[in-house]
């Protein structure tokens, strides 16, 4: 995968009921998600601009802006400059228009 593909650059959510296996799922904006308390979400721009977005206190999505950088194959490198938190790369597993799969290890 030397491109990325286009369905990457939207806002996602945690579909954490499909994690399976070391993966972590991530459903967009339009899917109708089961109840939940908290849901956190992340976005990929085409700019390089990354947005984590954890479930927070409250079970309220709180926001880490971030750069990410294609790495090598499926691999993104994901940097928060003016934030402490920490690096980390993801495995791109899956991604269309419906689901984002994706391995996370920190760096």
């Amino acid at each position: 995968m030397n491109e990325l593909p286009r369905t990457l650059f939207q806002r996602w959510w945690h579909s954490f009921e499909e994690d399976r296996e070391g993966i972590t799922v991530y459903r967009p904006d339009d899917y109708d998600f089961p109840l939940a308390r908290g849901r956190g979400g992340l976005e990929f721009q085409a700019d390089g601009t990354f947005i984590d977005s954890p479930v927070g206190p409250a079970d309220t999505p709180q926001s880490a802006l971030g750069r990410w950088r294609l790495a090598e194959n499926r691999r993104l490198a994901i940097s928060f400059p003016s934030s402490d938190e920490p690096d980390r790369e993801l495995e791109i597993v899956r991604c269309d228009e419906h689901i984002l799969g994706i391995r996370s290890t920190p760096e």
